[in-house]
């Protein structure tokens, strides 16, 4: 492990419990990834915050994920084909993430979640209803290629968000409560996790020793979220969600044009 300063480690453990944020409604690295960037030694590459990054969230997710599959009835055999595509779209992702600019990126993406926003602001029922029953072949196709595929593949290239772009994704593609949608994307980032870690592992960008004290945080975070989302319900799941996007958004800005 690099030589990190005890308070450092301590902000970094800190920031570790954003895993309650990831498995409320995703976008637990908005905390995380900036915070490792820091608190890693000056001159170590970005890439090993998001390798470590990885490492620590896969921990915390797969433990929310096992949390709501006790707890609440959900598709499994829909989450794992979604899943499945997700780790083909993520492993895909990595390896043209080198090519691909973040200036390019960042603004499109600020101009999705706007509207995204914008669009759960003024749809009060939106994923609050309960879900419409059982999935449509054509969606869950569309869940797949969407879902899996394409927000497995940002979640390589890129990856900010990606938990929340899930909920988001499952519940107008499944039309499945936020609760609902929430605990299947849980399954799917765990696969998008997976998929992006074993690429960054073996370009060596992980640092083992400091993800597992991290990961123990994440994880406490991780479980604790599972069970506020599910004791709250879809609307305490809706507010979380509109906090997250417009922080997303406050983040690639302040990225973008002023860091």
């Amino acid at each position: 492990m690099p030589d990190i300063s005890i308070t450092a480690v301590l902000l970094l453990c800190l920031a570790a419990t954003a895993g309650w944020v990831d498995a409320v409604v995703g976008g637990g690295g908005l905390l995380l990834i900036p915070a490792l960037v820091m608190g890693l030694p000056p001159g170590m590459a970005g890439t090993f915050a998001l390798g470590t990054n990885k490492a620590v969230a896969i921990v915390g997710t797969t433990g929310a994920a096992i949390t709501y599959v006790r707890r609440t009835p959900i598709d499994v055999r829909i989450a794992l084909k979604v899943g499945v595509a997700a780790v083909a779209g993520s492993m895909s992702g990595a390896l043209f993430a080198a090519g691909i600019s973040d200036a390019l990126l960042r603004p499109m993406i600020m101009v999705v979640l706007v509207g995204v926003g914008t669009f759960v602001i003024f749809r009060p029922s939106f994923g609050t209803a309960p879900a419409t029953g059982p999935a449509t072949r054509r969606r869950v196709l569309a869940a797949i290629l969407l879902a899996g595929c394409g927000l497995g593949f940002y979640d390589g290239l890129f990856g900010p968000g990606t938990g929340t772009f899930l909920v988001l994704a499952l519940t107008a593609l499944l039309h499945f409560d936020m609760v609902n949608a929430s605990a299947t994307a849980k399954i799917v980032n765990v696969c998008t996790n997976a998929g992006a870690l074993v690429m960054f592992a073996v370009q060596g960008y992980v640092l083992w020793q400091l993800a597992l004290l991290l990961a123990a945080f994440n994880l406490t975070g991780g479980l604790i979220g599972a069970r506020t989302a599910l004791k709250k319900g879809s609307g305490f799941v809706r507010v979380v969600l509109l906090v997250v996007v417009f922080t997303l958004v406050a983040k690639l800005a302040y990225d973008q044009w002023v860091a």
